[in-house]
């Protein structure tokens, strides 16, 4: 990370900010709700994701492995055996399975009620999985590599069993978690393309390409205003939405730097980014093309992984103190976790 980038990137954050929250002073958005420490060694950390209708938040602590959270009681319920190296949890209630890319390159799969993990699956050979997704048209899950010199691999699977279908390389560097439409597309960012993909969901070919003109890092697809809504990370942290036909941007709004989180609230109309600079973006949404930046909300610096209950809106954002050493002759900087620094903090919607 470029230190002359993010001081820019958050300047101009905090700017933006200020003028927003000024028009409706007092108006919180969200509160820290709950501060809860969890024992931890000096890992880093990646995906959370909350198990749909449950209190179950599963977090991907890397060299602590897979850890189920129960957001109620605010305590660990279990660590899931044989799950060091756990990056990026898929949750799927409707087949007692949940998957996990792992960052050796393999694909765990458990069993969702016992959390008994149920194989461990070698995929990728050259570095780790990144994440894994689930197209209900298909019934199929893709787990996709992390950023590589060259190409992307999605490894295609029976979300039901397991069992590797297929794969397929794409000559981008790094892809991010592609959304379904339900109905037979997927729209996957290609980030360092600066371009959305829209994929046949069967075969996975390229039928479109849509230019956001950003590193396009999140994407979902809204059913009930058929848009494509996702945001960029890096240098241009920027909110968009796409017409889900042609790719036509709707919108397009600034955001916090260092995005990984993105949440669409569809109760409250909002949709809210979490970011390494230590802030929240929140964006209000009126229909289909109606979107405004709503405020910014202070976490932690580094807080960049959320999730969302969707049963009362709350966010779940996991955090760990660190220290980065100088950089040295090429700029480059290494970050150690404090071991015990690990956070889950809870924001209560206002």
């Amino acid at each position: 990370m470029k230190r002359r980038s993010l001081l820019i990137a958050m300047l101009a954050v905090a700017g933006s900010a200020v003028s927003t929250m000024s028009a409706s002073a007092g108006d919180l958005l969200y509160t820290l709700e709950r501060t809860t420490a969890l024992p931890s060694t000096d890992t880093g950390f990646d995906y959370i994701k909350m198990q749909p209708g449950t209190s179950r938040l599963f977090m991907a602590r890397l060299k602590d492995g897979l850890t189920v959270f129960d957001v109620e009681s605010q305590a660990v319920v279990a660590t899931v055996e044989n799950s060091a190296g756990a990056s990026g949890p898929l949750l799927l209630p409707e087949y007692n399975r949940g998957y996990v890319a792992m960052d050796d390159g393999s694909l765990l799969s458990l069993d969702l009620a016992t959390l008994a993990p149920l194989q461990r699956m070698p995929l990728a050979k050259d570095g780790g999985l990144n994440s894994a997704i689930y197209d209900p048209y298909t019934r199929q899950i893709h787990a996709i590599t992390g950023a590589r010199p060259e190409q992307s691999t999605w490894f295609t699977l029976d979300a039901a069993t397991g069992k590797r279908l297929k794969t397929t390389v794409f000559p981008s560097r790094k892809m991010d978690d592609p959304a379904s439409d339900g109905k037979g597309r997927l729209f996957a960012p290609a980030r360092k393309d600066g371009i959305v993909l829209v994929l046949d969901a069967r075969t996975l070919k390229e039928t479109a390409r849509w230019a956001v003109g950003c590193a396009v890092s999140k994407v979902r697809y809204q059913a009930s205003t058929h848009r494509v809504l996702g945001a960029c990370a890096t240098d241009t942290p920027t909110f968009f939405a796409l017409d889900a036909d042609t790719g036509r941007i709707v919108s397009r709004l600034p955001i916090g730097y260092g995005l990984d989180g993105f949440a669409i609230d569809e109760v409250r109309h909002r949709i809210v980014t979490s970011n390494y600079d230590g802030t929240l973006t929140v964006i209000d949404q009126d229909g289909a093309d109606g979107f405004a930046l709503r405020g910014t909300v202070s976490t932690r610096m580094g807080a960049r992984m959320m999730a969302m209950d969707e049963r009362d809106g709350r966010l779940l954002v996991v955090n760990a103190a660190f220290t980065n050493t100088a950089p040295n002759a090429k700029g480059e900087t290494t970050k150690t976790y404090h071991p015990d620094s690990f956070v889950v903090l809870t924001y209560a919607p206002k």
